[in-house]
């Protein structure tokens, strides 16, 4: 039976196995180990690799087959959430605070859920990805002020590499990804990698690509630069207005 790699922890440089190689059982596993340093992250995801494990586990690395993706300029507004947007209830930020964000997205129940995997390891890691402005989060704010939801994730060339999502309020992080897809459309930004299919993702719009051709738009997107002005400004929207 094949094993996935052994990552050296020393060398935040060495390469990883090439996506192709990853186990089929469990699915996308491709390697164990090394560590959370920022270059080690943004090569792996340019890769088409990221990083996912639960408290006490050694840090696995994976790249599923097929992926789940999502092109902005397709995200699905139902007609429920499009009366959510008119109303505007929600203020949309970006980029306002990200720590609050990580946090809750590792805190705030999910249904069907039994704990997190943002470890205080890997939520330290973001956090200085997001220091250094790879990692960028979306905030969506009550009327009261409070932080009813929000997404975060990494962005690299015109990709952004989805992570975690949270709600504390009703339609909350539909309103996030609905405004991140916009303002990616707006900066010319042609994916979003969702890693994993769920049936909240799908009926947002996201689709399974084969992981060939998911490395192949990695390999044309990861180098072109955004629009100028990206993350600096969230696009006005008449149906959620940013602040």
């Amino acid at each position: 039976m094949r094993l996935p790699v052994i990552l050296d922890p020393r060398d935040p440089h060495a390469p990883f196995p090439p996506a192709e190689a990853a186990l089929r059982e469990p699915d996308g596993l491709l390697a164990v180990g090394g560590d959370l340093h920022p270059r080690r992250l943004l090569r792996a995801y340019r890769a088409g690799i990221f990083p996912w494990y639960g408290e006490g586990q050694p840090i696995l690395w994976w790249s599923p087959d097929p992926r789940a993706v999502l092109f902005p300029e397709r995200v699905h507004v139902s007609r429920s959430l499009r009366r959510t947007l008119r109303r505007g209830r929600f203020r949309v930020t970006a980029d306002r605070d990200f720590a609050a964000v990580i946090e809750a997205c590792a805190t705030v129940p999910r249904r069907g859920q039994d704990g997190t995997w943002i470890t205080p390891e890997m939520a330290a890691a973001y956090r200085r990805l997001h220091a250094l402005g790879h990692a960028h989060s979306i905030e969506v704010w009550d009327e009261g002020g409070g932080l009813a939801g929000g997404l975060y994730g990494v962005a690299i060339g015109r990709v952004f590499f989805g992570e975690s999502m949270f709600s504390r309020r009703s339609d909350a992080s539909k309103v996030a990804l609905v405004a991140l897809c916009r303002a990616l459309s707006a900066w010319g930004y042609g994916l979003v990698d969702c890693q994993v299919a769920s049936p909240h993702l799908m009926r947002m719009g996201a689709e399974l690509l084969p992981r060939r051709r998911f490395l192949e738009l990695l390999e044309r997107l990861c180098p072109q630069a955004p629009a100028p002005g990206a993350w600096r400004e969230l696009p006005a929207a008449p149906e959620a207005p940013a602040a």
